[in-house]
């Protein structure tokens, strides 16, 4: 009986060996995986680089204040609702890569929408709208490389997660500076249709590729939805990572004013302090998945969460430079972990859907940034900087401990 080249490289899963073959030559070998890689990759570059400008635009172009510009950050809200019907379809149907292509259609038409918005009300409606539904378009990826995964098992499948979504948080490095640069050279209008152009154009790398089989077979013996209590698990772990990811939206704001106006740093070693942690973040992704198959994946994640509230001290008590390249790299650490861990966990959680699955916990970072912002907002006003990062030093450990209690859980180390 001949056996196809996939089974060779990683075994089948109707019962042939599983091999170790490395995730990078896993992913070099499957049309699936490559296309994923340099889909997600073009993913963060638009997200990323448009990001950091809609403020501005929202102030300077469309004559809004800042305080409504804050605002439009709780747009992101509508996000968890989109992803959840998004992934719940596409655990009915199985048509991953359709539903994929169909988001980021959406997104292209949402984002070059905003790049053409003339009123103040414009991108809000669009975002909270338009944009909840593209944002799923990465979940549905993630979804079809676990069908895919699942079919032909292999020792290095985290791996080949953990390769994919490193591509994610490679556009996230570049995004920012090309984003700011293309904004100041053209205007940031160009700029949204530079992150439309983006998010449409991921679709090429993936071509006409369809939905792996082990979507659509197993989409015929699940017509139910999961119910509420089997998906507690996957609703706590996406609460403890919500606290996790609360700090980020408040770094990103506070950090730059602290240094800049409180501190007196010049642009340039800001901009290395705030530079250093995805950098740090994507070379410790491969490292954490080694990790995880030691100790298991939720210890290594309270490990990293306690990086994080060390991380959050580091910001709020050193106020030197030293001081702020160590919390910067802690938080690389923090997220060299659950950026390489944390879908995998989310979709073991609920196997029976694994779109709704990542559809939930990928969707849960809009209700970090609104927690965030409001934590930092009221913070930063109360007890000012840099002492406002004990907000999140203290929402760390609130995920330490939740993330410890499930580790020691036997009920969610079996599921894990």
């Amino acid at each position: 009986m001949p056996v196809n080249k996939q089974d060779q490289v990683t075994g089948s899963a109707a019962g042939s060996p599983v091999e170790r073959t490395s995730a990078l030559r896993l992913v070099l070998a499957s049309p699936l995986y490559r296309g994923a890689t340099v889909a997600l990759f073009l993913s963060g570059l638009g997200s990323s680089a448009a990001a950091p400008q809609i403020a501005s635009f929202l102030v300077n172009d469309l004559g809004g204040s800042l305080t409504a510009a804050g605002l439009f950050y709780l747009t992101s809200l509508t996000a968890p609702v989109a992803g959840y019907l998004v992934g719940a379809r596409s655990d009915r149907i199985g048509g991953r890569l359709g539903l994929f292509r169909l988001c980021a259609v959406v997104g292209f038409l949402g984002w070059a929408a905003i790049g053409l918005s003339t009123r103040l009300w414009m991108p809000y409606v669009i975002s909270a709208v338009v944009l909840g539904f593209a944002g799923a378009a990465t979940s549905q990826l993630f979804a079809a490389i676990h069908d895919q995964t699942s079919a032909h098992p292999s020792a290095s499948n985290d791996g080949v997660v953990a390769v994919v979504r490193m591509a994610l948080t490679g556009g996230w490095v570049i995004g920012p500076a090309a984003g700011s640069f293309l904004a100041a050279q053209t205007s940031p209008r160009i700029m949204f249709l530079a992150t439309a152009t983006c998010v449409l154009v991921q679709i090429i790398p993936l071509g006409t590729l369809r939905t792996p089989a082990a979507a659509e077979h197993t989409s015929q013996s699940r017509a139910r939805r999961p119910g509420m209590r089997t998906m507690l698990p996957l609703f706590a772990f996406t609460a403890l990572y919500v606290l996790v990811y609360a700090g980020e939206p408040i770094k990103y704001a506070y950090l730059p004013i602290y240094m800049n106006k409180q501190l007196g740093f010049h642009s340039g070693l800001s901009g290395a302090i705030i530079g250093i942690q995805p950098l740090v973040e994507i070379f410790l992704m491969p490292l954490a998945v080694v990790v995880a198959r030691r100790i298991g994946m939720t210890r290594l994640m309270a490990v990293g969460a306690a990086l994080g509230v060390a991380a959050n001290i580091c910001f709020a008590t050193t106020g030197t430079a030293t001081g702020l390249f160590a919390g910067q790299v802690l938080m690389g650490g923090v997220w060299g972990v659950f950026a390489a861990l944390g879908i995998i966990v989310a979709q073991r959680l609920l196997p029976t859907a694994v779109a709704t699955a990542s559809a939930i916990f990928l969707s849960s970072t809009a209700l970090a940034s609104a927690l965030g912002g409001v934590a930092g907002g009221l913070g930063s006003a109360a007890i000012g900087l840099p002492h406002a990062f004990f907000i999140p030093a203290v929402l760390g450990c609130l995920a330490v401990v939740g993330l410890v209690w499930m580790s020691r859980s036997r009920s969610f180390d079996r599921e894990v």
